[in-house]
């Protein structure tokens, strides 16, 4: 049930689309007698104000608006011209129909003004061809815009939606309170301020999806905050936050052995602090960055602690809990850096590791060249939907060419209106809209005959019947909807020419019409939706993330060091685009919850881990001395066990048989005191697996079979018990 705020909204907006609507269709057909310019004074207001879910504030809507007016003036005039023939229409309905839907990429308000967009071209592309109405159409046009920019400022204006970076700001006081003992969250409590970062829990206006630096640098800030929860949570779990916390306060002091702990975790807290306040004011903080001239310290003491006399090495539980720090504070990092970069905005100077940050020093072209070739592939969820509604489109704007439909605008109204992801659910829209339209189309029969000619009629009931419409349907639904819609485009139209009962029967020919050239095209491309895309995307990134794993331990353990090169992270991040953009779409389809195969989101979090781990251990721990060679065999056996792992479970979400056969396990342990490097590479393997096992058990029982062992628990060889899984 829509709740009172939304209520209100929609009320809101009906209210302002129909005074700006009515404010120049009543002017120019009863002031001027201009019926174009009163047709596009109409349909303007309703194309971006009703039809267009741009998202947002009064102000915000208002200035979307304003920059989609001079493209809604090309499309006019594009249309316009090429309405000379049917088939240069359906070839400019082609293109402009891909074009507009592809600009989903640009982020929600883009998006959210394409149908109206769509629909300036759709309107001006129908016969008559009258080139010499241009000036008029793009008259009337830009005065409904108009108006109704000032209604959105001036009339009930739509408050401020709360921001990203307030929520961003509050996970990151939520995690140092947590770090500092002086909240006492469970684990559960902490991924669930984590998750209050998704895009789907965040006000489309507000979501940073845009190709820009701001809007990479915000999105990647909250990738790091929702890992930095998580790993917050995973050592609630195990115990080892607390015990964290009071070695880092002093408390667990040992003979001097946990000085670096006391070294780090304040400047952690600290920088917490800092760009938690930097995100409330909205300005970045001057100044290098600070976590890592941090880290190296912390790294250089724990190496001189390793190389001290054997009574002086820290003990395994100092070693595991340094570790821990090690991996939370190269989270903080990440924030650092992209938040800077989101408040910011400016290109700054290369920033390591350059695959992760590669954005901040690019030009905005490259951003822009970047985000459309990585969509343009059939692996693109952006890239079916753009492709799917240009052809329907299209094919809507042969058929009514051809048949000579009267009004066949509508005919691609419905198309655009009634489209949906999946078939079932257009199914479903299709059903209620035809049936909504069959009622509205019998009153509105009556109400032609019964008035005939009976302008003044027409003209009293014209704007509260939009006012009730507008607000009505979006509240009832499609049926009540299309119905109620039915009656307002027959009271319009019958002020703009002699109309009879006729006009009801073409609208309803017209939107059965359309709706079939819609089915068919849903049937035909892609008619599961994101369902099993969302599948395919998340297979393809698990079987990136293998040779990622097996590649960075690979380079730590070479023989000397450094001869390894480090493995390409760039596979494994456009897989991960690809998976978050299917996945962001599976959850906006109807009924995804009962299609849900496996806990998606905790696949997308394990691959953010699995790439930050291959970046940050290979900058803070290449090793200047070989491992031992068991450490390393270990080390490399514990990589290949993880690797089957995620190759088994991208098989399994692909729908492949996984591949039978386990190797042997690693080799036992090696003797001697620890080293940091191992440690830490202990502590990421090990955190992995305990992902990788959560993903395994939530899939169900008939797609991954009798249960199996994950990859063994002990992986890296540090000689010391980790934390278990």
């Amino acid at each position: 049930m829509t709740g009172g705020a939304e209520r209100t909204r929609i009320l809101h907006r009906s209210v302002r689309v129909t005074l700006a609507a009515s404010l120049g269709f009543y002017l120019f057909v009863y002031g001027l007698d201009e019926p174009v310019l009163a047709l596009y004074a109409l349909f303007g207001p309703i194309s971006l104000g009703l039809l267009s879910p741009i998202p947002g504030s009064g102000r915000q809507r208002a200035e979307v608006m304003l920059k989609a007016l001079p493209v809604g003036l090309g499309l006019v005039a594009l249309g316009t011209v090429l309405a000379v023939h049917t088939w240069t229409a359906v070839l400019g309905m082609l293109v402009v129909g891909f074009l507009l839907a592809f600009a989903a990429i640009a982020g929600p308000r883009p998006a959210g003004a394409a149908p109206g967009l769509q629909l300036f071209y759709i309107l001006a592309c129908f016969p008559p061809y009258e080139p010499g109405t241009l000036g008029l159409r793009l008259a009337g046009l830009t005065f409904g815009v108009v108006a109704l920019v000032l209604c959105e400022l001036l009339v009930l204006p739509s408050p401020p939606e709360p921001t990203y970076l307030a929520a961003l700001a509050r996970a990151l006081a939520t995690a140092r309170d947590t770090i500092t003992g002086d909240d006492d969250l469970s684990p559960g409590e902490l991924r669930e301020v984590g998750a209050q970062l998704r895009l789907s829990h965040t006000a489309p206006a507000q979501r940073p999806a845009g190709p820009g630096r701001s809007a990479r640098g915000l999105a990647q800030a909250g990738s790091a905050a929702r890992r930095l929860l998580e790993q917050l949570a995973h050592l609630t779990e195990v115990g080892e936050l607390r015990a964290l916390v009071r070695s880092g306060a002093g408390d667990a002091d040992r003979e001097g052995r946990d000085t670096a702990l006391r070294l780090l975790l304040p400047r952690v807290v600290s920088l917490l602090d800092d760009t938690a306040a930097a995100l409330r004011t909205g300005r970045a903080a001057p100044g290098p960055q600070r976590m890592d001239e941090a880290i190296d310290e912390f790294q250089r003491m724990r190496a001189r602690q390793a190389a001290g006399p054997a009574d002086e090495v820290p003990p395994a539980d100092v070693l595991r809990r340094q570790a821990a720090l090690l991996a939370v504070a190269e989270s903080v990092r990440a924030l650092e850096i992209s938040v800077r970069v989101g408040l910011d905005g400016r290109r700054t100077a290369p920033i390591e590791p350059a695959e992760l940050f590669w954005y901040t020093h690019a030009a905005a072209s490259q951003l822009w060249l970047r985000r459309i070739t990585g969509n343009i592939s059939l692996r693109s969820v952006q890239f079916h939907n753009a492709l799917r509604i240009a052809v329907a489109l299209a094919a809507a704007r042969l058929v009514a060419g051809s048949l000579d439909l009267t009004h066949g605008f509508w005919v691609l109204l419905a198309v655009l209106t009634l489209s949906r992801t999946t078939v079932g659910e257009a199914w479903t829209a299709i059903r209620q809209a035809v049936a909504g339209n069959l009622v509205g189309a019998v009153v509105a029969g009556a109400l032609l005959t019964g008035l005939a000619q009976h302008t003044e009629a027409y003209a009293a009931i014209l704007a509260p019947a939009m006012l009730i419409a507008f607000a009505l349907g979006p509240l009832l639904g499609i049926a009540w909807a299309q119905g109620l819609f039915t009656l307002v485009v027959a009271t319009a139209f019958a002020q703009i020419a002699p109309a009879s009962w006729r006009l009801a029967e073409a609208r309803i020919v017209d939107v059965v019409t359309g709706s079939a050239i819609g089915l068919l095209c849903g049937m035909l491309a892609w008619p599961a939706g994101a369902r099993a895309e969302v599948r395919r995307t998340m297979a393809g990134l698990l079987y990136e993330c293998g040779p990622l794993i097996k590649g960075t331990v690979g380079m730590l353990a070479a023989v000397p060091p450094g001869s390894v090169p480090a493995p390409a992270s760039l596979p494994a991040l456009h897989r991960l685009r690809l998976a978050e953009s299917a996945y962001a779409q599976f959850r906006s389809e109807p009924g995804s919850d009962a299609h849900v195969r496996a806990d998606w989101h905790a696949v997308l979090l394990t691959a953010h881990h699995v790439v930050l781990g291959a970046q940050w251990l290979p900058r803070f721990d290449l090793p200047t001395t070989a491992l031992p060679p068991e450490a390393g065999d270990r080390a490399r056996a514990g990589a290949r066990a993880l690797a089957r792992t995620t190759d088994r479970l991208a098989d399994l979400c692909s729908g492949r048989r996984p591949k039978t056969g386990d190797a042997a396990p690693p080799p036992a342990r090696p003797a001697g005191p620890p080293l940091p490097v191992l440690v830490d590479l202990d502590m990421w393997l090990r955190s992995l697996t305990a992902q990788l096992t959560r993903i395994e058990a939530g899939l169900p029982e008939a797609i991954r079979g009798p249960r199996r062992g994950t990859a063994a628990a002990g992986t890296a060889g540090s000689g010391a018990d980790g934390p278990g899984s």
